[in-house]
């Protein structure tokens, strides 16, 4: 058992062994990681943004295309049934035939989607391009993560790399509004699937110019089939029911039967890990103290975030009368502030450990979100919504940073990829909660 202070050596994988990178790799690695975090940040703002750039769309989609209510609500569920199920076995795959080419293949296959998505002529392909976006989202998402873990080992660059990666993954969502505001308002809401295309291309071109193979596993080990399926159908059934509720109540009978079977299929997933052979996800990975803890917190983290972003955007609109490029650039005090706490702060986190970077920024997001909760009819943006979004930032930065650092630090090379695949899992949860 660790403690969350603890620099901790990787885990001992049962059987098989890890191929290193080469010595030249190495190198590279030591020459250019800097570039590299800057093409592994590119992939992960390629996919947060999607989270709610599509969003700002959807009004404008549904008037050009003429379809009803409950096809714009697939297009939104589509893709979070799809990303949020197939996260763990994307990891896997990374961790078995590699992570630079799950990665690249999840770019291409990502910005191929939203090309699709974009020329789209009726709801169906829509639906479809949003479906793929998801598979292929699920493929970059640990990959990227991944890639920054077994790049960014010596103490304080970890610290500052995993702070820039935070600053992306929690400021993300409200730089898709901004985006999507502007380029709705004056292109067209095409270009909100467009613009992932040549995001992704740099991301692709400096994959291949800077990320050597850092090695993947010889072990020989083939993909826990039956533990896939399980845990695919428990989280399609735990997302969906959490999203329905949303429509139709959390009493629901359709909510209820969901989220109860999601519940099940993944008690009877976790049973399954413990005895096969090759497991999707080890329990190792879950049962050290300081990685559960830390993906408790980025569930919470997950929660928090879209709950802000689906509140303040619908009380902006709708109370406030913000366009939507106001209610995108109305986010700016939380991403700067979201920023400065997890990049400017990295060294004194690192210093000070998880545990007390995590727990104070929880408390800060707190004070934030109960600061939301006094909003009326005639609060200013000024003098009631920044403070709130201030504290909110500076909390979240705090908690993100050294949250994904501890909750992929210690892990096994082998395993890199389904722990990271792990945090992207335990946010999607938080999110759709």
């Amino acid at each position: 058992m660790t403690t969350l202070n603890s620099t901790r050596p990787a885990e001992p994988r049962a059987g098989g062994r890890h191929r290193a990178p080469d010595p030249s790799a190495k190198r590279t690695i030591g020459g250019s990681k800097w570039l590299i975090l800057g093409v592994i940040a590119l992939a992960q703002l390629v996919v947060v943004l999607d989270a709610t750039i599509v969003n700002i769309a959807l009004p404008s989609a549904q008037l050009d295309l003429g379809f009803s209510d409950d096809a714009r609500q697939w297009l939104i569920t589509g893709y979070a049934l799809a990303f949020g199920s197939l996260l763990l076995v994307g990891g896997r795959l990374g961790d078995l035939v590699g992570r630079k080419p799950m990665f690249l293949v999840g770019l291409i296959g990502f910005a191929s989607a939203s090309v699709l998505g974009g020329v789209a002529g009726g709801i169906e392909v829509l639906i479809a391009a949003r479906a793929l976006q998801g598979v292929f989202g699920a493929m970059l998402a640990p990959a990227a993560l991944s890639l920054l873990t077994v790049t960014f080992t010596e103490k304080d660059e970890r610290a500052k790399a995993f702070g820039v990666f935070g600053a992306i993954s929690g400021g993300g969502g409200a730089i898709g509004l901004i985006l999507g505001g502007a380029l709705t308002e004056y292109l067209s809401w095409r270009w909100c699937l467009y613009v992932n295309a040549p995001l992704a291309l740099i991301a692709v071109i400096g994959t291949v110019i800077l990320i050597p193979a850092l090695g993947r596993s010889e072990t020989r080990a083939r993909l826990d089939l039956p533990g896939s399926l399980v845990i695919v159908g428990g989280l399609v059934a735990l997302v969906y029911g959490l999203g329905n509720a949303e429509a139709q109540g959390w009493t629901s009978t359709v909510t209820l039967t969901c989220i109860a079977l999601g519940v099940s299929l993944i008690g009877i997933f976790l049973l399954i890990e413990r005895d096969v052979a090759n497991p999707l996800l080890p329990l190792r990975i879950l049962a050290d103290r300081t990685r559960g803890g830390a993906y408790v917190a980025l569930l919470v983290c997950g929660a928090g975030m879209f709950a802000v972003l689906l509140f303040l955007t619908f009380y902006l609109s709708t109370v406030k009368q913000f366009t939507p490029l106001q209610t995108g650039f109305a986010f700016l005090p939380m991403i700067a502030a979201l920023a400065v706490s997890a990049t400017a702060l990295a060294k004194v986190t690192a210093t000070v450990g998880p545990k007390l970077s995590v727990f104070t920024g929880m408390l800060l997001a707190a004070v934030g979100l109960l600061l939301f909760t006094q909003l009326g009819f005639d609060s200013s943006y000024v003098t009631h919504v920044v403070p709130g979004l201030v504290i909110t930032g500076l909390g979240l930065g705090l908690v993100m940073a050294p949250a994904m650092a501890a909750a992929t630090s210690g892990v096994q090379a082998d395993d890199a990829g389904v722990a990271s695949a792990a945090v992207s899992t335990f946010q999607q949860i938080g999110g759709s909660i």
